[in-house]
């Protein structure tokens, strides 16, 4: 039995995921990365600038990597796992540093 080839076919369900769930997705990490690493002021600081600035790079990966996968649903459905456990370990972290 043969794989699936990648094609183009789905491309639009597969950049909508990227660029609505990525987003979400690198929120989720670079909020867990500046509650983790955040020293007070989270706005002013190093590491709070070096939260804002690693959004674009993570979603900019995400919509690269969006067309590896074989269908929108799978996209869809990967990078919506993803964003959930992401945002779950936000909340964990969050919770546990209070």
């Amino acid at each position: 039995m043969s794989r699936p080839l990648l094609t183009s076919r789905d491309w639009f369900g597969k950049a909508s995921a990227a660029t609505i769930l990525g987003f979400t997705l690198a929120l989720a990490l670079t909020c867990t990365f500046a509650t983790l690493f955040s020293s007070g002021d989270g706005y002013f600081t190093s590491q709070g600038q070096l939260a804002m600035w690693l959004v674009s790079p993570i979603w900019c990966t995400i919509l690269g990597l969006c067309f590896l996968f074989r269908s929108g649903a799978r996209a869809w459905g990967w990078l919506a796992l993803a964003n959930l456990a992401a945002w779950a370990l936000y909340v964990a972290v969050r919770l546990l540093g209070n």
